[in-house]
């Protein structure tokens, strides 16, 4: 153990410097063993985490947070989809799978199926971001019906002419979350309502891809969550959306908490398996630690985070199943 060695070397060079430093323990009530007092319970484990690449930056942070605490437990994170995320997490792959959807009822059952109990957790909220090129100065506002229109395929090329009279008659690009993700599900849900997206548009699991696309074409549209726009606010322009009030609102931290900024506000998951919290305690203190810190880490990368209230019953869950 690292402490004890650094003691031994120190008593080397002298006993007044042992003696010095068994009096600043005493006095400040640290101790060089692990698991006591002064560093907390040292654990060890591994940790594989899979699913949204919307949660990914909440996870990643969260992971790096705790391994700094616990070095010897190794937390691994990836972002294949929630979709994917989800097949892992029936799969036994995972003890945790991130989500930027509800689960749906057949991934439910696959895990019933598979003896797989879990519980899901909520994170923070996002604000799914419809974005355009910064050189594109003729969309100040979308209602839905005009992203539907836009996004749905009806088998020709969509201008932006097409959309509102007056915008230019120049094609439209379209970069999308690719199918497995749960940002792609959302926007199915409430924009283009299960038709089929138009299959002209560029699909990609990355969000970085999305941006990278977005930001080199003057006549291209996206859409993903509110902490990439954040990362990526001076290269491409956010697009206000027009609410049920008739409002038309752009996404920030108020109007996504107060759901202002509808419908594309949205409550972003982890799900974790009941067993692992049971079994493994590197995974029980990992839950805890993600709803410790989540709603900080999730401001911190731009993301909102949940009432307190919301954190601490869902920590008496965790709890209740170790």
């Amino acid at each position: 153990m690292k402490p004890v060695k650094v003691l031994s070397l120190s008593a080397l060079l002298g006993s007044a410097l042992v003696l010095g430093a068994c009096s600043d323990d005493a006095e400040t009530g640290a101790t060089t063993d692990e698991g006591t007092e002064g560093g907390g319970e040292q654990l060890q484990g591994e940790i594989a985490i899979d699913g949204s690449s919307t949660v990914y930056p909440i996870a990643e942070a969260v992971a790096e947070e705790f391994m700094l605490e616990q070095p010897d437990v190794q937390v691994t994170v990836g972002l294949s989809g929630t979709g994917g995320g989800f097949e892992k997490f029936i799969a036994g792959e995972t003890q945790f799978s991130n989500a930027s959807r509800p689960i749906k009822d057949e991934e439910s059952q696959a895990l019933a199926d598979a003896g797989i109990e879990f519980t899901e957790l909520q994170l923070a909220y996002d604000g799914l971001s419809v974005v355009v090129n910064k050189d594109n100065d003729w969309v100040d506002q979308l209602t839905v019906d005009e992203l539907k229109k836009m996004w749905v395929d009806n088998g020709t090329a969509v201008k932006w002419s097409d959309v509102r009279e007056g915008w230019p008659e120049e094609e439209i690009k379209f970069y999308s979350p690719g199918t497995d993700s749960g940002t792609y599900d959302y926007f199915n849900e409430v924009i283009l309502e299960d038709a089929q997206i138009n299959k002209t548009a560029t699909l990609s699991e990355d969000d970085n891809v999305l941006v990278q696309g977005v930001t080199g074409d003057a006549n291209a549209i996206g859409y993903f969550g509110y902490a990439y726009y954040l990362e990526n606010k001076d290269n491409i322009k956010v697009v206000p959306i027009v609410n049920e009030a008739g409002e038309a609102v752009e996404p920030n931290a108020e109007t996504i908490e107060s759901g202002e900024y509808a419908p594309l506000s949205r409550p972003l998951f982890t799900y974790v398996s009941n067993a692992a919290i049971a079994d493994e305690e590197a995974v029980a203190a990992y839950a805890q630690f993600t709803l410790e810190n989540a709603a900080a880490l999730a401001e911190d990368v731009g993301y909102v985070s949940l009432p307190e209230e919301k954190y601490t019953e869902q920590l008496e869950t965790i709890e209740g199943l170790k």
